[in-house]
């Protein structure tokens, strides 16, 4: 699965929500989040991402770990 990082907040440019396949991507407050359980690890939102913000999970810099938690959070507090 991919995680939106820091390069993100306050940015969210959206490229990523226009070519994902499978609608995993939305708009939080200040970033877009990728679902976890939905994301099918194809890499399109990686490409697509003008300012670098999507990682490959296995990928994640260490810094940038506390936004697949973020993610992660935002999809629980969803339902």
């Amino acid at each position: 699965m991919y995680v939106i990082g820091s390069a993100c907040i306050d940015e969210k440019a959206g490229e990523c929500v226009d070519v994902c396949p499978v609608d995993c991507i939305e708009e939080g407050e200040d970033q877009f989040y990728i679902d976890p359980d939905i994301c099918i690890s194809c890499g399109a939102c990686e490409a697509a991402c003008p300012v670098t913000a999507v990682f490959y999970i296995d990928d994640l810099p260490e810094e940038e770990k506390p936004y697949y938690e973020k993610a992660v959070e935002y999809y629980k507090n969803k339902n």
